[in-house]
C-alpha cells in the first residue's frame, strides 16, 4: 500500500494501474475510519482492481463554530485499517495541496441542498460537491463509493455526476449499525457513555416511523409527531429536523407514497448525529 501526499503522486500511481487495465475505485473519507468505512472499502475491492481511499478533512465543508479543528485525525489507525482491507493507495493531502490558492471556483447543486442538513449548514454542500469534483478529477475513478448514512450527500453527489456528465458510477452502500441500532459514525467518539446510550433514540424513532407506515399510516404530520415524541424521551437531545421526504426530490408530501427518505438530525452533547431509513410506501 502506498501513501500519496500530493496530487502528482496519486496521479502517478493511478496512471500505472490504469495502464495495466485495472478498474479504479475511489472511497472519499475524512478519516477517523470505522467499520462503516471498511464496508465501503470492501465494496470497492469487490468491484475494482485498484482502490484509492482519500483521507482529507475538507475545510470548505465546515461552517463557523463547527468541529474542523477538533475533528479526529488518527492517521496511523486509519492506515492500518486501509492496509487490512486491501487498499492500494491512500491519498492524504494537506489543505494547501488541495487548495493552493484562494478558491474562487465552486461546484453548486441547487434545490437538493436547500432542505435537511443544508438548511442549518449553509455552504456545507458547496464544499462537499467542490471537493468531490476535485477528487474525481484527480483520481479519475471508474466507481466512487459513498454511505447511505449521509443520504443527502449521496443524493447530491449522484445528481451532480449525472448533471455534469462526469464519467464515473456512484455506488451508495447500506448504513452500518452497532448491535443496538446506532448508525456508526466518526463523531460517535465525541459521546460519553450515557450519551452513547441515549443516541440510540434516533434509531428507535426511525423504527417507530417504519412501524406506523407498515400499520397503514400515510399522514406525514402524524408520523413526524410520533417520531418527535420518541426523541423527546431523551431530554438532552436537541432535535434539528425530522423529515419525511421524497427520496429523489427531497420534497415533503402531506401523504406518503413511493420511496421516502425518513431522516433525523439532532445534537447530543458535543456531537451532531444524523440517521435515516429509505422506505418504500405502497399504495393503500
Amino acid at each position: 500500500m502506498q501513501v500519496a501526499r500530493t496530487v502528482a503522486e496519486v496521479r502517478t500511481w493511478v496512471a500505472q494501474a490504469r495502464k495495466a487495465g485495472k478498474r479504479i475505485g475511489l472511497v472519499p473519507t475524512m478519516g477517523a475510519l470505522h467499520v462503516g468505512h471498511a464496508s465501503l472499502i470492501d465494496a470497492a475491492t469487490a468491484r475494482c482492481d485498484f482502490v484509492v481511499v482519500t483521507i482529507f478533512v475538507n475545510p470548505t465543508q465546515f461552517g463557523p463554530g463547527e468541529d474542523l479543528e477538533t475533528y479526529p485525525r488518527p492517521f496511523e489507525e486509519d492506515a492500518a485499517l486501509c492496509l487490512q482491507h486491501g487498499v492500494d493507495v491512500i491519498f492524504a493531502p494537506s489543505p494547501e495541496e488541495m487548495y493552493p490558492l484562494e478558491n474562487v471556483t465552486w461546484v453548486t447543486v441547487e434545490k437538493l441542498t436547500d432542505p435537511l442538513c443544508g438548511r442549518s449548514r449553509p455552504g456545507h454542500f458547496r464544499g462537499v460537491t467542490t471537493v468531490c469534483t476535485k477528487l474525481f478529477n484527480i483520481v479519475m475513478p471508474d466507481i466512487a463509493f459513498f454511505g447511505q448514512k449521509d443520504a443527502q450527500q449521496a443524493l447530491v453527489i449522484r445528481r451532480m455526476v449525472a448533471d455534469l456528465n462526469q464519467p464515473l458510477e456512484i455506488v451508495v452502500c447500506p448504513t452500518v449499525r452497532e448491535s443496538d441500532g446506532l448508525a456508526v459514525s466518526s463523531r460517535n467518539r465525541y459521546l460519553d457513555e450515557q450519551q452513547r446510550r441515549d443516541a440510540t433514540v434516533l434509531y428507535r424513532a426511525l423504527q417507530a416511523c417504519q412501524e406506523m407506515i407498515e400499520a397503514g399510516q400515510r399522514n406525514a404530520d402524524e408520523i413526524r409527531g410520533a417520531m418527535i415524541g420518541v426523541l423527546r424521551e431523551v431530554p438532552a437531545l436537541k432535535v434539528e429536523y425530522v423529515s419525511l421526504a421524497d427520496a429523489e426530490s427531497l420534497e415533503e408530501p402531506v401523504q406518503l407514497q413511493g420511496q421516502i427518505l425518513v431522516a433525523i438530525a439532532a445534537h447530543l452533547g458535543p456531537a451532531r448525529l444524523i440517521d435515516n431509513f429509505l422506505l418504500d410506501v405502497p399504495d393503500q
